[in-house]
């Protein structure tokens, strides 16, 4: 119980302005505009989400003993959503979720993606971009995680001339 309680704690406190600190508003444009470079090779549709804190409600049903990841994975897959990232019309969007309080990273991606890409690399990409925040590389890493999915997108998903330049989702860094 004291363990949930610190948990708790941690979340509720951490500033909810943590987020644009480490993607200060310069930063986020610049990020912005990598997104819209890169979906101009490609179909795909790349979303970035940092995220300061967990709300409470995930926190707390979390059972005894439960690994935080799944809580986790949970919120990576409710922003996913939110962000209507499983929405495309050929299913390949990706979104990369950070949570600054736990440092936790999560990659997701839709099914038009998940089956074109070898065992591993979401982990390898999350790790690196792990490294690079360890860091202080923030705006850099997630740089380099953008053209790697770019670069995985324009590999199976290539934008040809007969493909209308849509932009389905906003590329905007939502940053919470």
């Amino acid at each position: 119980m004291l363990k949930r309680l610190r948990l708790l704690w941690k979340h509720r406190w951490t500033d909810p302005g943590l987020s644009h600190r480490w993607v200060d508003d310069a930063a986020a444009d610049r990020l912005r505009a990598r997104v819209q470079a890169s979906e101009r090779l490609h179909t795909g549709q790349i979303r970035v989400c940092v995220e300061s804190a967990l709300p409470s409600s995930y926190l707390w049903r979390l059972r005894a003993g439960e690994a935080l990841q799944g809580a986790v994975r949970a919120r990576a897959m409710t922003w996913f959503g939110r962000l209507r990232v499983w929405d495309t019309e050929r299913n390949n969007g990706v979104l990369i979720y950070l949570l600054l309080a736990e440092h936790a990273i999560e990659i997701l991606a839709d099914r038009g993606v998940a089956g074109a890409v070898p065992i591993g690399f979401w982990e390898d990409l999350a790790a690196r971009l792990a490294g690079q925040l360890r860091d202080g590389k923030t705006e850099a890493g997630l740089a380099h995680a953008i053209d790697e999915v770019g670069a995985l997108l324009v590999a199976h998903h290539p934008r040809s001339d007969l493909d209308a330049p849509d932009n389905e989702l906003p590329d905007a860094i939502v940053r919470t």
